[in-house]
């Protein structure tokens, strides 16, 4: 466990060095006072809508989330083969002060006929590679 911090100490201190106070990170590494919760990224102002109609237009969305403060853009995920949304959208606030006013006031409001999820908007989460197993022999069986 403590190799895993060991490697995010490393790579913070390669990349974002200027941002954290590394003389702290190593005392606490010494002394075994490391908390998982200190490497997480506190809220940013991005926030997730989800569960909207697929009529739902950016410009709608910008017009509810004005209510809670000023919108900076706001971008409604589309499928790639069927060319309409898939149903949610993330919308980016001038501030994270904002953002938590605007996920306080709209979550679980009603918009086009349905009930939003507003939540903060986390960080898309690393897929494992999936290998094709190479069994084929179910497949070489005979029918008869």
């Amino acid at each position: 466990m403590l190799c895993v911090y060991l490697k995010q100490l490393f790579f913070l201190q390669e990349r974002m060095s200027c941002y954290l106070n590394l003389a702290l990170i190593r005392e606490n590494l010494e002394v075994g006072r490391f908390n998982k919760n200190f490497f997480k990224k506190k809220m940013t102002n991005k926030v997730y809508v989800g569960s909207l109609s697929f009529d739902t237009t950016e410009d709608a969305l910008k017009d509810l989330f004005a209510e809670a403060g000023k919108v900076d853009s706001v971008s409604i995920i589309i499928d790639k083969f069927s060319g309409r949304s898939k149903g949610f959208a993330f919308v980016e606030m001038s501030s994270e002060e904002e953002a938590k006013k605007a996920i306080e006031m709209l979550n679980g409001k009603e918009l086009d006929g349905r009930t939003l999820i507003v939540d903060e908007a986390k960080p898309m989460a690393d897929k494992p590679f999936k290998k094709f197993s190479g069994d084929r022999k179910k497949f070489d069986r005979k029918r008869f």
